[in-house]
């Protein structure tokens, strides 16, 4: 009698192939950069969530980063191996977070874009209603690019 082990194995193996890739930006992340220690403060990233200092607000993933897009705003190797996202988001721009800091002064957050590599997390928010471009010649000249804060695992 022939085992169905081979078998049974690759089926598995193609089933997984197929599903989506889970957020690799999704988890608890530690403040590590000193504009996210005196601003945010932790995070917490879920499907349809992000935490900061204990408010969470919604979070929609538009899609996946292009290589060149990551290069542009975090400054990252685009032949790197790392994960990201565009979510869309409204954070108030009324809503303090650590020492009465806001993440986009009079203006709401909108926009927020992560880049992951290894254990470390780099997020940019933007405002302003209009999708941000993530080129280098449209962020050297954007005014809503709000900051870019550095989280660790």
């Amino acid at each position: 009698m022939k085992s169905r082990f081979p078998f049974c194995a690759a089926a598995l193996l193609a089933f997984a192939a197929s599903l989506p890739a889970a957020a690799q930006d999704a988890g608890y992340w530690r403040a590590a950069s000193t504009n996210a220690v005196a601003i945010t403060g932790d995070i917490r990233i879920t499907a349809d969530r992000i935490t900061i200092n204990f408010a969470t607000f919604p979070l929609a993933q538009i899609r996946a980063l292009k290589p060149e897009e990551a290069s542009a705003v975090f400054d990252a190797d685009s032949n790197a191996n790392f994960t990201g996202n565009l979510y869309r988001l409204d954070i108030p721009a009324d809503k303090q977070f650590l020492h009465r800091n806001t993440l986009c002064g009079s203006d709401d957050t909108q926009w927020m874009v992560t880049y992951t590599a290894g254990r470390t997390l780099q997020v940019a928010f933007f405002s302003a209603p209009a999708m941000p471009v993530l080129t280098v010649d449209a962020l050297s000249h954007a005014s809503n690019l709000c900051g870019i804060f550095d989280y660790s695992r």
